[in-house]
């Protein structure tokens, strides 16, 4: 049934013209438009008594931190965004004008705007646009939460233990050389490691940061990120997190691509690139390869084992009712209270370990400095 629908758009001139037409669905009237020689910006549906139904963005109020959050990075994107400004009022589209700029507006962002000029959706795209984003700013956070206590202690450590070996340990070694007599094997040993540290600690400084840029070098090889990646989902502990936020950020992705309109060899090819993980991006081309061959996307993936049966029964089920995206939404949230409960879990058995692991170290130093007192009379002979 047609309905009218009020359109604002944007002329060859970069005039903004509103207006209206009488049409069977959004998609229509921009195609219409489009052939007009405008290029949309809103389509919105009147519902029966004229007036126009509008998306809810959340209200017009805006929060400070919101506001302070803009006002620092306004600096750096007001280039950008002059740019594009330029280029849609010369007559581009604003895709094109953002394609232009691809370390500020990724594939993703690019092709999710595509499809919501060609839907004449524009406007609820982007609301989804940045619902996606906070997605992955929430995801990261919480990984990021996971991951400072256990960073912190180690740092701890690593300066008391430092400390322990260039300056406590060394008095203790003049004290027994004073006294004379054969000290005990990890005395020794800890003595040895102490005067390594204090005679070449510029050595050590120089072997570190060259194994840091080595390894990040390594990780930017096909084989090395392809090794790596493949560690971090299945490294005890951690493993399972990276692997759950891992699945999260590929469902979601692929279902706003979905739900955008955006065609699913295309979203699939998006997906491979922004997902975060070699070894899962590697298993997603090998699906765009068998849907490009008539396949479908669900079949595919059993034959990867990083994607979970849960995850492929759910999207056999939404292929077969025709609501792919509905149930990929689904299974993000799953793994989104997946990884908060397992953040949880993560904070509960990491600190009485890295208690432990720190009470060990500095302990086991402590007793092996001591040990000799234990046998004083006999140094002292």
């Amino acid at each position: 049934m047609a309905g009218t629908f009020v359109y604002k758009v944007r002329d060859k001139q970069g005039q903004i013209v509103e207006g209206e037409l009488d049409a069977d669905n959004t998609t229509v009237v921009a195609a219409k438009l489009r052939e007009m020689g405008y290029i949309p910006i809103s389509i919105d549906e009147k519902d029966a008594g004229g007036l126009k139904k509008e998306i809810s963005i959340g209200g017009n109020r805006v929060k400070l931190k919101d506001l302070s959050i803009f006002s620092r990075q306004f600096a750096t994107l007001a280039d950008v965004v002059r740019l594009v400004r330029d280029d849609v009022e010369t007559g581009s589209s604003l895709s094109g004008a953002l394609e232009k700029h691809p370390k500020v507006f990724n594939d993703l962002y690019v092709s999710m705007v595509r499809a919501g000029e060609i839907g004449g959706n524009l406007d609820h795209v982007l609301v989804r646009i940045a619902e996606t984003i906070e997605s992955q700013v929430e995801l990261r956070g919480k990984v990021k939460s996971a991951m400072t206590y256990p960073v912190v202690v180690f740092v701890m450590v690593l300066l008391i233990v430092s400390a322990m070996l260039i300056f406590v340990v060394p008095m203790f070694k003049k004290l027994y050389d004073e006294l004379g007599g054969k000290l005990p094997a990890p005395t020794q040993m800890l003595i040895g490691v102490s005067e390594i540290v204090k005679n070449y600690w510029w050595l050590l400084a120089i072997l570190s940061i060259g194994a840091v840029f080595g390894l990040r070098a390594w990780k930017k090889t096909d084989k090395g990120e392809m090794i790596w990646d493949t560690f971090l989902i299945k490294v005890p502990i951690f493993g399972p997190l990276f692997h759950k936020v891992a699945l999260s950020r590929f469902t979601r992705t692929l279902a706003e691509l979905i739900k955008s309109g955006v065609p699913i060899l295309e979203a699939l090819d998006i997906v491979s690139q922004t997902v975060g993980n070699r070894v899962i991006s590697a298993a997603i081309i090998d699906v765009q390869t068998s849907v490009r061959e008539g396949e479908s996307i669900a079949r595919p993936l059993l034959e990867h084992s990083v994607f979970p049966p849960m995850v492929v029964q759910m999207m056999a089920v939404g292929e077969e009712t025709g609501a792919i995206d509905t149930m990929l939404l689904k299974i993000s949230e799953f793994y989104d209270q997946e990884v908060s409960a397992a953040v949880d879990a993560l904070t509960s058995l990491i600190e009485p370990l890295l208690i432990a692991v720190m009470g060990i170290a500095v302990g086991g130093m402590v007793i092996a400095l001591y040990m000799p007192m234990f046998n004083i009379v006999n140094l002292i002979q």
